[in-house]
């Protein structure tokens, strides 16, 4: 028998979503943060696990205050399957980067598992993705950006340490 009805998971997920969306528009992590337990565990398969909030905290707010993530846009969900009997919400969840100047979209998706545990919160996520077509798009994202002449330097930077080949920019053609 399941421990929660599927409107309690699905209420929690839409907190998390709304929390996701306010952290983006704020830049202050701490809204997605206090989606879990204080014990929580997040499993991230580049960057490792974490244990509990200061770890969730720490990781989320490094990554998302840099590149790539500091170009992201938005992270919405593409389908949401809720588990009832396990208390599990999977889903897709999109990445796209902000458009570069010419309108070409630039995003990779994730699988996100989140394994509720009562009261509204998540006692665990793990984002399921291929780092290396991660790489490949937002490598593609910077490229395009160079031609556009619309590359951050933050984005160069990241390009330069990962060894991505960038086109002159329109003021060096010049």
């Amino acid at each position: 028998m399941a421990q929660w009805s599927k409107d309690e998971l699905e209420q929690a997920f839409a907190g998390y979503t709304a929390a996701v969306d306010k952290s983006v528009k704020t830049g202050d992590w701490e809204h997605f943060v206090q989606c879990f337990t204080p014990d929580a565990t997040y499993v991230e398969h580049a960057y490792g696990n974490f244990s509990g909030h200061e770890e969730i905290r720490t990781w989320v707010t490094r990554t998302m205050g840099s590149f790539p993530a500091t170009e992201m846009t938005e992270f919405p969900a593409k389908w949401v399957t809720v588990d009832v009997d396990k208390g599990w919400v999977i889903c897709e969840i999109d990445n796209p980067m902000r458009d570069p100047g010419d309108g070409s979209k630039f995003a990779q998706s994730n699988i996100t598992i989140l394994r509720y545990a009562g009261n509204g919160l998540f006692g665990e996520e793990e984002d399921v993705y291929n780092p290396m077509d991660f790489m490949s798009e937002v490598s593609a994202y910077v490229q395009r950006c160079a031609e556009l002449g619309t590359l951050t330097d933050e984005a160069r930077r990241w390009a330069e340490r990962f060894g991505v080949s960038l086109p002159p920019s329109p003021e060096q053609e010049s």
